[in-house]
């Protein structure tokens, strides 16, 4: 009898180490394998969580990308609501702030132990306006939330059923402590400038090639050109490269993006910036997603940097990572420096002027939307 009772306990002991060991291997290839898998569902996966857990689906597209078809349960709530423009400063897309940040979440039924799935679509650039709402939670120190690969694309192109009105969740107080709150997540001028040179804070310049070398101008909110280049120092990585291909948008692979960024010190602190902030939460994502800790996002971008009537060096020229760890960096000629809107000094002949970005729009935004 005592036997036969070993032998049972040992059975179920095999059976729960089994279970543990099968959790163990599927959580490794959860996400693509990716350190912080748990802030990127598939559509399947969040099919599948919908009959495990309570979500709160978001739906983060504005008016303008809006296309009437909704994830059953999800709730509205713009992303822009989260910007607004200051003409004072001449400058578009600044954040809220966290007051309001949370007045507005509050408002939209979000709580703060919610699980919350961001989506946007296809159209509106595969996650990098979800990914904005994904950096104000993170701000916000919320801990459980997660973007929908590929959007409300990913979920029809899986089979998912569409609904054409909106869940609507009755107003709640999201508060979220002052002690659990990370400032820091938001980088200033006033922060960076004196940290330029500083080998542990890594500069990331997410918009296009043309952009980081001035040969594409931003515009401020009035339209007006804004300096030419990027932050000294700053490295170019276009956000538009996390993905498999610009159609589908699916996101690259761990060992693809771990090699894309593979001369990034992961150990150290990462600041993401673009025009407006949008692109620079994609690439914060991203880095999230593969497990960088320290990650800032530059919440003025190239709207504060490179005004003209403020003293902040530019560069024209190329850093390029060295594919190592840490991080060291080559660079492929002197900087060109330029201060209070002066012209710059460039590789570029005068009579090549950068030209704006094409397709620019109204209130300084490019056409890929800042």
């Amino acid at each position: 009898m005592q036997k036969s009772s070993i032998v049972r306990l040992a059975s179920i002991a095999l059976v729960l180490l089994l279970g543990a060991w099968w959790a163990l291997a599927s959580a490794a290839t959860d996400g693509k394998e990716y350190p912080n898998g748990r802030y990127l569902l598939s559509a399947a996966e969040l099919m599948q969580r919908q009959q495990q857990q309570p979500l709160v689906i978001v739906d983060v597209r504005t008016d303008e990308y809006f296309d009437g078809k909704l994830i059953p349960g999800a709730i509205r709530m713009p992303w822009s609501q989260f910007r607004r423009d200051d003409p004072a400063s001449n400058m578009g897309g600044l954040f809220v702030g966290p007051v309001e940040a949370q007045r507005i979440l509050g408002e939209h039924g979000l709580f703060r132990n919610d699980m919350i799935v961001l989506y946007d679509s296809l159209a509106r650039d595969g996650g990098a306006t979800a990914s904005y709402l994904f950096w104000v939670l993170d701000l916000l120190g919320h801990e459980k939330m997660a973007i929908l690969e590929r959007g409300i694309d990913g979920w029809l192109a899986a089979g998912g059923e569409v609904v054409n009105q909106p869940e609507q969740r009755e107003p709640l107080l999201y508060q979220a402590p002052s002690s659990e709150i990370d400032l820091r997540r938001r980088a200033h001028e006033v922060f960076i400038y004196p940290r330029l040179g500083d080998p542990y804070y890594q500069i990331l310049d997410v918009r296009s090639e043309a952009e980081y070398l001035g040969k594409a101008l931003n515009t401020s909110l009035d339209g007006g050109p804004l300096k030419a280049g990027h932050i000294p120092g700053a490295f170019n990585i276009n956000y538009e490269s996390n993905w498999t291909d610009s159609e589908s948008k699916a996101f690259k692979s761990y060992a693809e993006l771990s090699e894309m960024y593979r001369g990034l010190n992961p150990t150290a602190g990462v600041i993401t910036y673009c025009h407006s902030a949008r692109r620079g939460s994609f690439s914060y994502f991203v880095l999230r997603l593969l497990g960088f800790q320290d990650v800032m996002l530059y919440d003025h971008s190239w709207f504060g940097w490179g005004r003209q009537d403020r003293y902040y060096p530019v560069e024209t020229t190329a850093n390029l990572l060295s594919g190592q760890s840490p991080l060291q960096v080559k660079q492929t000629a002197k900087a060109a420096v330029s201060s209070n809107g002066g012209g710059q000094r460039s590789s570029q002949p005068q009579s090549q002027a950068p030209k704006p970005a094409s397709g620019s729009q109204k209130k300084g935004y490019i056409s890929c939307g800042g």
